[in-house]
Formats: structure tokens, sequence, C-alpha cells
């Protein structure tokens, strides 16, 4: 029988395992944690439940897809909801818009809170969806790096419709010709930040972020994001996959010029495929020191990462939603800052996502359980103890500000994530959340591929390679990797 090894339990390392093993390997995954999921584990305090990460569902086709492959009933091991609002959005200027699953009521909700005409919400909408639909084959689903992903129909459409894309346009400009207040410019702008972009530099090709949200609606498994890798752990155990934890990889082994194992915790752990769902800058770092680096890649800027609060809160909010966000009073300064000035905001964009408001278990009664998290700059040496200090009242201040709320003495209970702390605890380069950043016009072909055309039998997969960071891109890179084995 051939022999997989895997380097790494995120999500993309996760749904490689069950794909290789359904493909009649022999699969090993080395985890360095005590407890499998990289940045979507679960974190427990004091009778408060929190995902370590990701939270919003998208695309949850992909995760059904995956579990019907493996030969299994997605129903048995896992159950999601879908959210109606996705998300309640506070502007500073006191405006609240509500994002509706049903594209009328949100635009109606868009016209009436912000005075943005639903015309060109719709508009809007129907340009990303096209988008979306002409390139989700070509730069989701299948390796940008190889020659026949370029040779059919579908590639020579979007070829004839590159105009549309928005290439050498910046999303914000191209917001601000679509749109008459700078309410809806803010609002779509903030896509930009779900794969740690900078909205006033990264190309409008990336409009059809938002997309798959408006397509097909936004969900939440029933026990949080972490109840994904439960249920893909307990897949694997099922199916035979073989985990060690506690197993920190050392070096790549290369024999005859490919890849041939891995060492572990000075044990060989032999391979016919190798696959690391570890940082790719780590990975050559750390296990390939000693082959050579694609240099291009590995030089380009890192993407964003965050400051997360994790708080116990000893009472409910009625004015908050599951998701919601709380908008700064000058984006471009935001972003300028997180830029330019490689720090946080003194009025920095807020996110609150409150699972408890569908899952009561994750939080005591009458408790709610906040995951409040500020985008932040990768690491380069701040003070992260005092930005996390200052970023922690500038959040206490928004909510008093947008929500009337004095909420200091309602934290009973708190755990705080840095960049720093990210890196650590997830191995993701500088804290950078999702490996190199999106804000080059080529970004996409300057993200590593999942193989290696230098190693034989050697594939990368999760949020630092192609396709990008996220549940459902992870699951997509996973896919990929399935389908380059075969």
């Amino acid at each position: 029988m051939r022999k997989a090894v895997i380097i790494g339990s995120g999500v993309a390392g996760l749904a490689t395992a069950l794909r290789l093993r359904k493909r009649g390997f022999d699969v090993t995954v080395l985890e360095a944690q005590a407890q499998t999921g990289g940045k979507a584990k679960r974190i427990t305090k004091e009778g408060f439940t929190w995902g370590y990460g990701p939270s919003l569902l998208t695309m949850p086709h992909l995760i059904d897809e995956l579990f019907t492959y493996c030969g299994k009933n997605p129903s048995d091991y896992y159950e999601y909801v879908r959210l109606d609002p996705l998300c309640k959005y506070f502007f500073d200027d006191g405006a609240v818009v509500y994002a509706w699953a049903d594209l009328e009521r949100f635009a109606e909700s868009f016209q009436q809170a912000a005075a943005e005409p639903k015309q060109n919400i719709h508009k809007h909408l129907q340009d990303i969806f096209f988008n979306y639909r002409l390139t989700e084959d070509i730069f989701l689903k299948k390796s940008v790096h190889k020659l026949s992903t370029y040779l059919n129909y579908k590639a020579f459409r979007a070829l004839l419709n590159v105009h549309r894309l928005g290439i050498f346009t910046s999303m914000n400009a191209s917001l601000e010709k679509r749109f008459k207040t700078p309410h809806a410019v803010q609002f779509f702008n903030r896509y930009a930040t779900y794969n740690g972009s900078n909205p006033y530099r990264c190309p409008a090709t990336l409009n059809v972020i938002a997309a798959p949200e408006y397509l097909q609606g936004g969900y939440m498994l029933s026990n949080g994001m972490p109840q994904l890798i439960e249920a893909m752990t307990t897949l694997a155990h099922e199916m035979g996959v073989n985990f060690c934890l506690h197993t920190k990889a050392e070096k790549i082994e290369i024999q005859n010029n490919k890849a041939a194992g891995v060492w572990a915790n000075g044990k060989f752990y032999p391979g016919d495929v190798v696959v690391s769902n570890m940082d790719v800058q780590f990975t050559y770092d750390f296990l390939l020191n000693q082959s050579p680096k694609p240099k291009r890649i590995l030089s380009q800027p890192r993407s964003t990462s965050a400051v997360i609060f994790y708080w116990g809160m000893n009472r409910s909010f009625s004015q908050l939603d599951v998701h919601n966000i709380l908008f700064s009073s000058n984006y471009k300064e935001e972003f300028r800052h997180k830029g330019e000035l490689k720090t946080i905001y003194k009025d920095p964009t807020v996110y609150i996502f409150i699972s408890s408001k569908i899952n009561s278990s994750h939080a005591p009664p009458g408790c709610e359980n906040w995951f409040v998290l500020v985008n932040a700059p990768f690491n380069c040496g701040q003070d992260w103890e005092s930005l996390k200090r200052d970023t922690r009242a500038s959040v206490i201040r928004k909510v008093k500000k947008l929500l009337g709320e004095d909420i200091e003495n309602n934290i009973v209970t708190e755990h705080v994530n840095t960049p720093v702390n990210i890196e650590q605890d997830t191995f993701s380069y500088l804290g950078s959340l999702y490996g190199n950043s999106s804000d080059n016009p080529f970004s996409a072909f300057l993200r590593h591929p999942n193989f290696s055309s230098a190693i034989p039998n050697l594939f990368f997969c999760g949020g630092s390679v192609h396709p990008g960071g996220g549940v459902p891109l992870c699951l997509l890179s996973a896919k990929i990797i399935d389908e380059l084995v075969r």
C-alpha cells in the first residue's frame, strides 16, 4: 500500500488526509500540537467556548462533498444553520444595515438606512456574481500553475471577459465609481479583509470575494467551526488515518531527488507522497533548509494578522446579532496604519461574533461568548503588549459609542491572541493569517503552487498556498492535491 505523510492537521491537512485515504493510501498525520485543528480548533475557559479563528461558513457544499466523497452521510457528523441576517453592520454615524439573506430585503435595508439606491446594490451583486462564475473554475478549483488549466473553453471565455475583472483598478476605486454613498463603499471594501488585503491597493478583481456569501448564503455549524475539525478527525479515525500528536516535523527527507518521507521527533515516517499543511515559509525554512527556495514567491509581502479577544460576558446584548461589524470612522486611515505604519489605528473596525446566540451551551446561562477581532499588521517587532492594551480600550470605547453600553465590567473572563501568539500556536509565519498579501494584481499567480516543481511527490495545502486562506479555499486546496496525486 502506498504511504502518505501529512504535516499539520488544519482544515486542509485533514481534508487531504481523508481524500488520500479514500484513494487507498496508508495516511499518517503529524501534528505538533496536542489537538488537531490549526486555526479552527476550540478554546474553552470558565464555562465559555470559542473557536480559535474562522466563524462565518460559506460554501458548505464543499464540506458535504468531502464527506459524500468518503461514502458518508454528512448529517451523521455535523449540521449547520443558515443565518438571516448574515451580519449586522454599525456605521460610525449611527446607520445600521442588515445583510439579509434575501437580496431584495438587503438592498432595501441599505436604501433605508444609508440612502444608497437599491438598484446600485443589485447591479453590483449581479456583476460580482457574473465574475465569480466566470473565474471560479480557473482560480479556485484548479492549479493556476498547470498549463492544462487554461486549455479549455471556460478559460477562453474568461480571457474574452478579462476587461470586466478590474485587474488594474483598485477595489476602492471601482466601488467609488459604482456607489453614491460612502457607506456602500466602506461596506463592500470590507471584503478585502477576508483574505488579508487592503481595498485601497488590491485589485477590483477581489470584489468577487463577496459573491458566495450572497449567492449561496452564510452559515454556522451548530457547534461552531471547531465542529468541522472534530467531524473530520472522527471520520479520519474511522477510515484508518494514523494521527501522531505532539509530533513536530523536523525534516522532509529527499532521496533520489524525490520526497521520501518526514523526520519527526527523531523518527522517520516514510511516504510515497508528502504533503505540507504547514505555512510554506516555515516549510522551506525548517523542513527543506537544504533545498533551493522559491525566492520570488517567498519574498512577497505578507497578509494582515489580527488581535483577537475571547471575552466571556456576564449578560446578553439584544443590540447584537450573531455576526456584527462596528465600522471605523476613517477606513482609509485604518488601512494606512496597518499597511504603512504597521500598527493599529486608534478607531479600528471591530468584528464581534457571538455563537452562543445560536448554541446556548457556548456560554453559561444568561451570558454570551464574544469573539472580538480587530485586523492588525503582521508581526515585525511591534510592542504587542502595548498594542493589545490600547486596542482593548479602543474596542470598549467603540462599543460604548455605537451601542450605548459600557462593557468593561461585563467582561468576566478573557483570552487574547496577537500575531505573536498566532505564529506560536499555528506556525503561521509572522502571524499573518493568509500567507502572502493579495494586493498585487498578479497575486493569484504569486502564491506557492500546490506541488513542488523541483521535488516530485511533494505537495502543499492550506491558507499559505493556492488558492488561499479560509475554510472553503483550504478544502479546495485539498481537492486540487487529490487531482494532482491522481
